[in-house]
């Protein structure tokens, strides 16, 4: 693993990120993590990925938001619109204008959603892990949702640790405003979506509507039928790297073979 390093934004943020930009010549796109709610880059998937594109070659990075892992900050000021913007800051700031692959993890899956969006043209793909997409609408109770829209912060039991999870006014708000399932979602770059149908955190029909909604004709549901929501045994983080393998290989070569003659 890099050494750690830190982004300064202009409004005083600094974001934690790891980066290795794939061996000499590589022209393939950056494989960008997107981790989940309350997760950061030290997870076992990150850490998967980023062992597997050292070992190939491959240019990939990863990252903590804002008030999560190594990024100083206030967790409750966090939000899919202000880690959206850390994404395309730190996308920004790579030294090369190489087209990027979001692999988004639960929250990550709907962040990725967002952030490709904005990338328009320089996506080159997503993957989706237990994506999460509008889980602020499907996944919080209306009495909790009354609770939020009156600026209370709710806790709820976390099956990760010994810590409540939080939900912040200013998130849910922020989420209510970002919904992607209600109409069609504008990505024509090739998407795949991992998730196990024992998920208790997110319903695997989420990776359905997903499927539905998005633009792209270019898209594969694989449901792994004993999976759980964190997808971390050692046969799930190997289906991950091959999805992810699969995927940014052959574009390495597609933008290896538009590259001018010498």
């Amino acid at each position: 693993m890099t050494s750690t390093s830190y982004l300064d934004l202009s409004d005083g943020r600094s974001i934690a990120y790891r980066f290795t930009p794939g061996a000499a010549g590589h022209t393939g796109p950056v494989i960008v993590f997107l981790p989940g709610y309350m997760s950061d880059m030290a997870g076992s998937k990150a850490t998967a990925l980023f062992e597997m594109a050292q070992a190939s070659g491959l240019a990939c990075l990863l990252f903590d938001y804002s008030g999560c892992g190594q990024s100083p900050g206030d967790f409750a000021d966090g939000s899919l619109s202000r880690w959206a913007q850390e994404v395309l800051a730190l996308v920004a700031a790579l030294e090369t204008d190489a087209k990027i692959v979001l692999v988004g993890s639960s929250m990550g899956g709907w962040l990725m959603l967002k952030a490709g969006l904005a990338l328009g043209d320089r996506l080159a793909g997503l993957v989706g892990i237990a994506a999460a997409p509008d889980f602020t609408e499907w996944g919080i109770p209306q009495m909790d949702k009354a609770l939020l829209a009156d600026g209370e912060t709710i806790f709820e039991d976390n099956p990760y640790g010994p810590e409540p999870t939080p939900t912040h006014p200013g998130f849910w708000a922020d989420g209510q405003a970002s919904l992607m399932l209600e109409g069609p979602i504008a990505i024509d770059a090739p998407v795949r979506l991992l998730h196990g149908q024992r998920d208790t955190d997110v319903p695997w029909e989420i990776a359905m509507q997903l499927a539905e909604r998005l633009r792209s004709a270019d898209v594969q549901v694989t449901l792994i039928k004993d999976g759980d929501h964190r997808l971390s045994r050692d046969a799930d983080i190997r289906l991950l790297l091959r999805t992810v393998a699969e995927l940014v290989l052959p574009l390495a070569v597609t933008d290896a073979q538009a590259l001018p003659e010498s």
